[in-house]
């Protein structure tokens, strides 16, 4: 695995401008706070929807025999940019260890669901099998 920081880009602590990983890539379907039954955790409540987007794409990533740092990118739609800091902590605890995806943020007027305040997009990178 390789990580680019080029000079001349801003330096930051949470994300890194590349990850470069071998192995066959997964788009996977933006995750958000819905629980097993499809109903939305923490109504109005930022951190209890960035807890369960996170615990979504960890039983996403068990679901297919990969960990956090087989995520090279994530894009994150957010209803309120005002959810920065709460996004960067669910963010940091869930990436806790591992080399940091290269990442987007964008401010969007809505998701498919009112309620919902953020959705993530990853694109992981499962090892090569040989």
């Amino acid at each position: 695995m390789d990580i680019v920081n080029p000079p001349g880009l801003k330096q930051q602590s949470y994300y890194n401008h590349v990850k470069i990983r071998a192995g066959t890539p997964v788009f996977a379907t933006g995750q958000v706070a819905w629980d097993e039954a499809g109903e939305i955790v923490g109504e109005g409540d930022i951190d209890a929807q960035v807890a369960q987007t996170y615990k979504n794409i960890g039983l996403l990533l068990a679901g297919l025999g990969a960990t956090a740092d087989d995520i090279v990118k994530t894009v994150t739609y957010v209803t309120d940019p005002a959810f920065t800091a709460a996004i960067h902590r669910g963010r940091l605890k869930f990436f806790a260890g591992v080399e940091l995806p290269a990442s987007t943020f964008v401010h969007v007027a809505g998701l498919a669901d009112a309620r919902m305040l953020l959705e993530i997009d990853a694109v992981i990178m499962l090892p090569a099998v040989i």
